[in-house]
């Protein structure tokens, strides 16, 4: 019912008032539950890229929570008066579907997408917050007022994935507006090629 709700709403101001009604009645120790279960789960992973994830998620977190406490104080709400994206709807079918029940793990679940909703839908910003890293070096990157992710197009065999509802861009396999900003190598080595091929000596 609180999905259908949500995905009834046609205005970010609207989307942006009932999200925030729905996540301020969550007690901040519901953060830090996410927290150690993102950790448990990405346990097996290397201490400095785990300990990397860790830090962003946790910012992502408790960043996203207080902007939307410090709004909805604010009456910033009432300033955005634009459409929701048309794939929200879609999105919280999802979301219903993943959260089906009153227990706590489905309330951490719903929690969770009620604060990627609200980048994605309200904020109108990726699911993932910029510097989020992946394997491999490639981070989610902001880039001249265009917000680029290196999985935006590659997660659609995953039926609960952000990527479909995400305002970013994919990377771009071979060129970059700028150089790579702390890019990997291949990164690297693309916009070098790049600019080989296509800008500088090809007349």
């Amino acid at each position: 019912m609180t999905c259908d709700m949500l995905s009834g709403l046609e205005s970010r101001r609207d989307l942006g008032e009932a999200i925030a009604d729905l996540v301020l009645d969550y007690s901040p120790r519901y953060l830090t539950k996410m927290k150690v279960n993102f950790s448990d789960k990405i346990d097996s992973f290397p201490d400095d890229y785990k300990r990397e994830l860790e830090e962003t998620i946790a910012s992502f977190l408790d960043g996203t929570y207080q902007k939307i406490r410090l709004m909805k104080q604010q009456g910033s709400f009432s300033t955005l008066d634009t459409a929701v994206s048309e794939h929200a709807k879609k999105y919280w079918g999802m979301v219903a579907i993943k959260c089906p029940g009153d227990d706590i793990g489905s309330r951490i679940r719903f929690l969770k997408y009620l604060l990627s909703g609200f980048c994605m839908f309200v904020q109108e910003i990726p699911g993932h917050p910029v510097g989020m890293p992946f394997p491999g070096g490639d981070k989610v990157n902001y880039i001249d007022g265009v917000y680029y992710c290196p999985v935006r197009t590659k997660a659609h065999d995953v039926d609960a994935a952000l990527c479909p509802f995400c305002p970013a861009k994919q990377t771009p396999e071979v060129g970059y507006l700028k150089p790579p900003v702390k890019g990997s190598k291949h990164r690297k080595q693309e916009y070098i090629k790049d600019m080989y091929d296509y800008h500088h000596f090809n007349g």
